[in-house]
């Protein structure tokens, strides 16, 4: 059974780091490509960052030159670097896994986790 668990949230302040994790269990995890999407509670959820599984990336406007997405094959993980953090980051943060070559959007993906919470604020 496929299974992707997000770790590494918690509160942060305006200006700092939190690394989150994606372990993944249950599929190919070398064939999929991985994506970070994040959700604010009333809002539509966005794709954030993704990697395909030849190591391309790709990364929302947002985000751009402040997080860092990377994968780790032999652990069956993804990882999402998130520096200069500042309060319109926080959402709640999702990993899913796609087994197509696009995973930039939520009909790409097949498998997703629970998520986890990311609170920046003074």
């Amino acid at each position: 059974q496929a299974q992707l668990v997000e770790s590494g949230g918690g509160l942060v302040q305006p200006g700092g780091s939190l690394r989150l994790s994606c372990a993944a269990s249950g599929f190919t995890f070398d064939y999929y490509c991985i994506g970070w999407f994040r959700q604010v509670p009333g809002k539509e959820r966005e794709g954030v960052s993704y990697i395909t599984r030849r190591g391309s990336t790709n990364y929302a406007d947002s985000v751009k030159g402040r997080f860092t997405i990377s994968r780790d094959n032999a652990r069956d993980t993804v990882y999402l670097q998130m520096n200069s953090l500042k309060p319109e980051d926080t959402a709640v943060y999702y990993c899913a896994a796609a087994a197509g070559i696009i995973c930039g959007r939520d009909s790409d993906m097949d498998y997703w986790g629970k998520g986890t919470l990311v609170t920046v604020s003074s």
